[in-house]
């Protein structure tokens, strides 16, 4: 039996220890936000949080969290009002919005680790989460008003 916290509540699983994390909270807990992009890591779609770092669901298996606090899109902020969403919306960054929750959870880490980070560090930062749309100046834009509501 694995236990776990998934955005502040207690969940057990009790599955296959390889199932990747990203199964679990889809088809186990119907939390859908976290998104299915390549299933290699090399997209983004699916990051998460896990115990305060940027983790891609996709890659972590359920052996490796026991103990452990998941924050998902969902969790992120219970009205939706954290201030990466907040600038997310006023800049009207997502056009199809598949990979914006995976871009979200990207810079809100990012913004816990550089309040305020210089281009350089969300190049380095945003690195390997892709957007097919090519919203990368509106997603840069967002994380400079973010980082301006702290």
């Amino acid at each position: 039996m694995i236990t776990l916290t998934v955005n502040g509540t207690r969940r057990s699983f009790d599955g296959d220890p390889t199932m990747p994390l990203l199964w679990f909270l889809r088809d186990e807990l119907a939390l859908t936000g976290t998104k299915y992009g390549c299933g290699l890591a090399l997209c983004g779609a699916c990051t998460v949080h896990v115990d305060g770092q940027s983790a891609r669901a996709c890659q972590r298996q359920m052996q490796t969290l026991e103990g452990a606090t998941v924050t998902t899109i969902e969790g992120l902020h219970p009205r939706g009002e954290h201030p990466v969403q907040v600038a997310w919306r006023e800049i009207d960054v997502p056009q199809c919005g598949y990979c914006q929750p995976g871009q979200i959870m990207q810079a809100a880490w990012l913004l816990t680790q550089k309040p305020t980070p210089t281009d350089e560090d969300i190049d380095t930062a945003m690195n390997g989460h892709l957007c097919r749309c090519g919203t990368y100046p509106r997603i840069r834009a967002a994380i400079k008003a973010a980082e301006g509501q702290r």
